[in-house]
């Protein structure tokens, strides 16, 4: 029955809610990592009598492992999905997640770099003018321009790129659509990119490949940024999504609107964009900090 639930969960989220099959394979993964802890308390178990005790033991034990309390916190918001789609399909009678609550996670500032940083990445690092060399290349230029997520740089097709138009059809969040605009200097890496795929007879559809002709996988793409951006900076985080916020952030400190930005960044409301005004906040400081004559400096 287990089994049963989960795949009829998955589909849900797969078919109706039109969830990527990324963020289906992360529900799974959680949803399988539970079931695992369940089945060592209790070999035999029945769904209809989990009880809230047994997951808030779940994260007690996921926590002792060490890991963050932003990780617990999403995998406790995937139990809490999975049991609210058991209740309302009648496969249980109580949600025993509605009654849990995770830890408080301390709130980040994004992580990014400056611009300095990224104009060394261009300028200064050597990339090969070999096919991987100038897709690594291209990776680091889509993810800084676009601002988009790996997901969705994984999700690009060679039709989603109009180099006429200078703009990239990027599919986020839900299945919604955006169109993201960027300029002649990324134009001239794609067209330079898709001509050695072209000659090394890579047709797949996506844009982003392997030399074997499929596509690139988020590990690899991860292990490709981190790789490249640990040539300019020391800071400990080093993924795509660095880059995101950086593209977020640079547009806002040279004056972008903020509507807009979020619309690039696909968020869905402005809350979560205005995270980034913090370093714009801190530049207008800075500014003040130089330049007032009772500033105290």
């Amino acid at each position: 029955m287990v089994e049963a639930a989960v795949f009829d969960f998955l589909s849900y989220l797969k078919l109706q809610r039109r969830y990527s099959a990324l963020t289906v394979n992360s529900y799974e993964t959680d949803l399988k990592q539970f079931y695992e802890f369940l089945k060592k308390e209790e070999p035999q178990f029945n769904i209809s009598e989990i009880h809230h005790h047994q997951i808030r033991a779940y994260l007690s034990s996921i926590m002792e492992q060490g890991m963050s309390p932003r990780s617990v916190n999403r995998k406790l918001s995937s139990l809490k999905s999975y049991f609210k789609y058991l209740l309302r399909s009648q496969l249980i009678q109580t949600n025993p997640a509605q009654k849990v609550s995770g830890p408080k996670s301390k709130k980040s500032l994004p992580v990014f770099l400056d611009e300095h940083q990224v104009d060394k990445i261009f300028s200064e690092l050597k990339f090969e003018p070999d096919f991987e060399g100038q897709r690594n290349k291209l990776i680091i230029d889509l993810l800084y321009q676009s601002g988009m997520r790996r997901a969705e740089l994984l999700g690009l097709k060679e039709q989603d790129v109009d180099l006429f138009n200078l703009q990239l059809k990027v599919l986020g969040k839900r299945n919604k659509e955006r169109i993201i605009p960027f300029n002649i200097e990324l134009k001239r890496s794609i067209v330079a990119y898709q001509k050695l795929k072209h000659d090394l007879h890579l047709d797949h559809p996506q844009l982003l490949v392997s030399l074997k002709n499929k596509p690139l996988s988020p590990v690899k793409v991860t292990q490709i940024v981190k790789s490249i951006l640990s040539e300019v900076s020391t800071k400990g985080k080093k993924s795509p999504h660095v880059l995101r916020h950086s593209f977020a952030t640079h547009l806002l400190n040279n004056g972008a609107d903020i509507n807009a930005v979020k619309e690039l960044l696909g968020h869905a409301n402005l809350f979560t964009t205005q995270i980034y005004t913090h370093n714009t906040i801190e530049k207008l400081k800075k500014s003040y900090n130089q330049a007032h004559p009772r500033s105290g400096n």
